[in-house]
């Protein structure tokens, strides 16, 4: 083998180890809401539509970072009024962002998303606001994705 050839084995490996990406919806099959409750809740996403790292886990609707970088993550919530439909984005326990929407009747959506500074373990995950409540169906609307834009070296400092 030559150097060139190892070389390029070695880029595909390194390559290969950075391919962290995520996207899942709320219900595997039917029509339902989840909520209210009295508290907040985390959200399990078990409709995975990808899931390439394993870094998802769907039972528990947890995202752990498996590589220092910069990820970016996306939630959408969908339901029908009265009821107020709002989920928000975590880090380590510490709220990050939140879609939200209320109307007295018809159809609510919304979404949001951030780019997160990770280090290896931290997590990132959905909770549903207290007293509000999401709705999913075939159509997958309420959804939690996230997926690696680039790993950062140790001396990298930039952070949240």
């Amino acid at each position: 083998m030559s150097n060139l050839t190892l070389s390029q084995v070695e880029l595909r490996k390194e390559n290969r180890d950075r391919e962290i990406a995520f996207s899942a919806s709320m219900l595997e099959s039917g029509s339902g809401y989840v909520g209210p409750f009295t508290t907040e809740i985390t959200l399990t996403y078990r409709n995975v539509f990808t899931n390439i790292g394993n870094a998802y886990n769907p039972i528990t609707g947890v995202f752990t970072a498996p590589l220092k970088g910069a990820y970016m993550f996306r939630i959408s919530v969908f339901s029908y009024g009265p009821t107020t439909s709002a989920a928000s984005i975590y880090k380590n326990g510490e709220h990050v962002v939140m879609a939200y929407d209320h109307q007295p009747q018809s159809y609510l959506h919304s979404s949001n998303g951030v780019v997160l500074i990770l280090e290896v373990g931290d997590v990132v995950y959905v909770r549903l606001y207290p007293n509000t409540r999401i709705l999913d169906n075939w159509n997958n609307h309420s959804t939690f994705s996230g997926y690696l834009l680039f790993p950062l070296r140790e001396d990298n400092l930039c952070k949240m």
